[in-house]
């Protein structure tokens, strides 16, 4: 019976030895279970295969031709800034050019009214000079013709009054003489 026993004892030993070991397999993480590292190994290449060719055939090629677009994109637009650059220079020197030969044609055309208006200013002047003395000559005239008249009329009254004093003194006097005492009073 000990051996009865004992085998009984053993086989109990192995059924709680194979189910520690298929508690242990389940409590356990299959990924580290080396039984299945040759499955696992398959799948992952065939997985990195896969994800391989497409990246290769269907996401790089895109990626590589927006990058190529883009650089493209990229450099056209460095180019017509530049040729921008180039044109705004080329519109800043003609501006600068009109705005020059403006303000030329400005001073030009300044300088001309001024020549009209100093030409028409002396012919003004001219005229005014000239009508001045016209004027000048007129009333010289007239003034001649009044310190003549002023002179006469200073003689007559000089003669009147010289004929009047003699005449209040008791004499009577002789034209000829006082007409010739009167002149030589006034020539001095």
């Amino acid at each position: 019976m000990a051996t009865e026993t004992h085998e009984a004892a053993a086989d109990a030993a192995h059924g709680a030895a194979t189910a520690a070991g298929h508690a242990a397999e389940s409590a356990g993480m299959p990924q580290l279970d080396f039984a299945t590292f040759p499955n696992q190994i398959f799948w992952l290449l065939v997985t990195l295969v896969v994800i391989y060719w497409v990246l290769s055939r269907i996401a790089l090629p895109r990626i590589g031709a927006v990058l190529a677009d883009r650089q493209g994109t990229i450099a056209g637009d460095l180019s017509a800034a530049e040729d921008f650059k180039l044109k705004a220079k080329d519109a800043e020197a003609a501006y600068e050019k009109a705005l020059a030969d403006a303000r030329a044609q400005a001073q030009k055309i300044v300088a001309e009214a001024r020549a009209e208006i100093q030409k028409d200013l002396d012919a003004a002047t001219a005229h005014a000079d000239a009508e001045i003395a016209a004027r000048a000559a007129e009333s010289e005239a007239r003034i001649g013709t009044i310190r003549a008249g002023a002179l006469e009329a200073v003689e007559a009254v000089a003669r009147d009054a010289a004929a009047e004093i003699v005449a209040a003194l008791g004499g009577k006097a002789d034209e000829k003489a006082l007409a010739a005492a009167v002149d030589a009073r006034l020539k001095g």
